[in-house]
């Protein structure tokens, strides 16, 4: 049993599942491991902790911790804090779950979208004055940097939506549908249903 785990299991068993979970996902979220556990332990904790807590708690190097923290405080998604008669940092995450899931996807946004954005556009311009390209291949270029604005662009008036109102949107769930106005399309009915009735 490694060091880690012995570590983890002082921790009380949901606690450590979470945390040792929360690091694994982390991974596939393309962050260390490690910032996944430290955001983990600071969003379950019921009060700030030091870089030494957290680096004895989850049995990481102490270099290691500072540097998951800073990027956690760069993802907003963590504070440094001041506890009265401790000169030491302290750190808390952000607890509201519509605010964490706003900061991740502004940062994920900034990373991963607005750079491939930029290259599809890249490619949009240079593909148009290609002759040797075919306009299949032009109009799927331009049809994937449409896509990929459009969903930007949605993504971006969701942000703006009050969370107490994106809350009951989301509970709507497929319902929202029936609030949209029908298509011309959609109203007439499909001749292969009528004559199957």
């Amino acid at each position: 049993m490694t060091e880690t785990t012995d570590k983890t299991n002082a921790l009380p068993p949901a606690v450590a599942r979470f945390v040792l979970h929360w690091g694994e996902m982390g991974t596939v979220w393309g962050v260390n491991r490690s910032v996944g556990q430290i955001h983990a332990l600071l969003y379950l904790s019921d009060k700030p902790l030091t870089a030494e807590e957290i680096a004895d708690t989850l049995s990481l190097a102490r270099s290691n911790v500072s540097t998951s923290l800073k990027e956690l405080q760069g993802w907003n998604l963590i504070r440094r804090v001041h506890v009265m008669g401790d000169r030491r940092d302290h750190f808390e995450a952000e607890a509201d779950l519509w605010e964490i899931t706003t900061r991740i996807a502004e940062g994920r946004k900034a990373r991963e979208i607005d750079p491939t954005l930029a290259v599809l556009k890249s490619c949009e311009s240079e593909a148009e004055g290609d002759r040797f390209l075919s306009a299949t291949t032009r109009g799927r270029i331009s049809a994937m940097r449409g896509f990929v604005e459009m969903m930007d662009g949605w993504a971006g008036e969701i942000r703006k939506v009050p969370h107490g109102k994106l809350h009951t949107l989301i509970k709507l769930g497929s319902a929202i549908v029936r609030f949209l106005p029908a298509s011309r399309a959609a109203s007439k009915p499909d001749k292969s249903d009528s004559e199957a009735g």
